[in-house]
């Protein structure tokens, strides 16, 4: 499946969403709670076999925050990247991806550890940069402590 192919199945099969181009990877806008569903599919079905998460980040787009997930299929060698969005601040909370892809386990520790986003269903949410005693987000835009060199 190339590029072409690829956008068009995605507009196909999810017609609901908002699809754009990002860079040289088409890009999928999915609501968070249908953010395991959707990637479930696109990892399960033959058709794509998005078999790879090779990268999972936030960005804080203040006052939301967005979640980032690029993946891959090995079988095919096309890439996708597929953002959500959570409006929630105080409380940001997502469903894990771990049960798709394990390599999510490292990259949800940090995305909670900088920004403080939470993973329902993951096997141990725990800071892996900064001690459990650190208040705070260092990663938000509204994050500061009295070792900032620029207030």
């Amino acid at each position: 499946m190339n590029k072409d192919e690829l956008k068009n199945y995605l507009g196909q099969n999810f017609s609901g969403y908002n699809l754009k181009e990002s860079f040289d990877f088409p890009e999928l806008h999915v609501p968070k709670e249908e953010i395991l569903d959707v990637l479930k599919q696109l990892k399960e079905d033959p058709a794509t076999a998005f078999d790879s998460l090779f990268c999972e980040t936030a960005i804080d787009s203040n006052p939301a925050f967005e979640l980032v997930y690029h993946i891959t299929s090995t079988r095919y060698r096309h890439d996708l990247v597929v953002k959500t969005t959570l409006d929630d601040r105080e409380n940001p909370v997502v469903e894990s991806v771990y049960p798709l892809w394990m390599a999510a386990e490292l990259y949800e520790d940090e995305i909670y550890d900088m920004f403080g986003i939470r993973f329902t269903n993951h096997p141990k949410l725990r800071r892996i940069m900064l001690t459990d005693e650190w208040v705070g987000y260092p990663l938000r835009k509204d994050y500061q402590d009295e070792y900032m060199i620029v207030k």
